[in-house]
């Protein structure tokens, strides 16, 4: 065999091959720089109102004007008594007793003419006290009555004979009650004491 001969020139470049299965994926790189903000988006819809708050404390605001000053019910009043030594004829159904000594009547209570029968003018509670002291002691019996029909817790009916009755109430009328103090219960003269009032009636609205 003969010497090699000297290479010759480079071919042309042959077609480009089909490419190859993709490589493994490499390492993550490190981060990047944070990008500039974006623009503000637009704003959102209102949400739902919170529940209210707990009630602050009270201010000091300046203290009001005094009203006007009411109508003292105390101020209707009556009171009355019988210091006479006057003779009674007591009838079973009940006879008045009369009043005419020592009156101080207020407004909102009239009195009779006869002395017998006080009037309130307006409805409410009413105080309610009588005494009746006779000179002898007799089987008779003491009561209230309201517009002629006797007030209960105020009728004193003793089973022996006395000389002496009293009761205290506070009673309920209406507007118009025709208050008045009575024997009754027997037939007899009962004669009223001079040494002590003969009787006594005192009426104070309360209410």
């Amino acid at each position: 065999q003969g010497p090699q001969g000297i290479q010759g020139p480079q071919g042309i470049q042959g077609p480009t091959g089909a490419t190859g299965a993709t490589g493994a994926t490499g390492p993550q790189g490190i981060q990047g720089p944070q990008g500039i903000q974006g623009p503000t988006g637009a704003t959102g819809a209102t949400g739902s109102q919170g529940p209210t708050g707990d009630t602050g404390p009270t201010g000091a605001g300046a203290t009001g004007a005094t009203g006007v000053t009411g109508v003292s019910t105390t101020a209707t009043y009556a009171f009355a008594n019988n210091t006479s030594g006057t003779a009674i004829s007591v009838l079973l159904g009940g006879t008045n007793v009369p009043l005419p000594n020592n009156q101080n009547i207020g407004p909102g209570i009239t009195v009779s003419g006869g002395n017998t029968v006080f009037t309130v003018a307006n409805a409410g509670n009413y105080y309610i006290a009588y005494t009746i002291n006779l000179t002898a002691g007799l089987l008779v019996s003491s009561r209230i009555t309201v517009n002629g029909s006797p007030l209960a817790g105020t009728i004193n009916a003793p089973t022996v004979a006395t000389g002496s009755f009293s009761a205290t109430i506070i009673a309920n009328l209406p507007a118009g009650a025709a208050v008045s103090l009575q024997l009754f219960g027997v037939v007899a003269i009962a004669t009223l004491s001079t040494a002590t009032p003969g009787a006594t009636l005192t009426i104070i609205r309360l209410s």
